[in-house]
């Protein structure tokens, strides 16, 4: 398995391992966290999610980071590269534990894992699918440097709005 690890300068992203489940499966309890991501999820349906993202690895060489805080080694949150079968694009999302909520948490971890989606994988761009009414994963596309590109149908056939941009304006921007 590929076990990519990203540092940025106040967190650790790495691929899920079976002791994140206690902060997977908080998150997925907290109707704040994942209003815009699929609803609330029991313990055991957190553990078949995090199974998926953490096979995702061996199949296809990306999935989801888990998000440590450096400074406590707490898990904050999951961020990376999601590209399931029937995806509509190379996709990078992030979820954030309401715990860590306006430390930019979400965006610190997600230019990580875009930059290592551009260098690792060699995508030529990068999505975020994102429902409407979340301004605040908005906010987060924008400052990654990301515009509104088009409305769009997930394989579930749930309307979201796509935000990216391409591997030539990420790099001019960052560099």
């Amino acid at each position: 398995m590929i076990s990519p690890r990203l540092e940025t300068a106040r967190l650790l992203l790495r691929p899920p391992i079976d002791q994140d489940l206690d902060g997977w499966a908080g998150l997925d309890a907290d109707a704040r966290a994942v209003e815009f991501i699929g609803g609330l999820r029991t313990r055991n349906q957190a553990w078949m999610d995090m199974a998926t993202a953490a096979g995702m690895w061996s199949l296809r060489g990306c999935g989801l980071f888990s998000v440590i805080e450096k400074d406590t080694g707490h898990w904050v949150g999951r961020v990376g590269a999601w590209l399931p079968e029937g995806a509509i694009g190379t996709e990078v999302g992030w979820a954030i534990s309401p715990t860590a909520w306006g430390k930019g948490y979400a965006t610190e971890a997600a230019h990580a894992a875009i930059a290592w989606t551009f260098d690792a994988l060699g995508w030529t761009d990068v999505i975020h699918c994102i429902d409407a009414p979340n301004a605040a994963s908005i906010a987060v596309a924008e400052r990654l440097g990301s515009t509104w590109l088009r409305a769009d149908h997930e394989a579930g056939g749930k309307d979201v709005q796509i935000y990216g941009q391409s591997r030539d304006a990420w790099r001019a921007a960052n560099r």
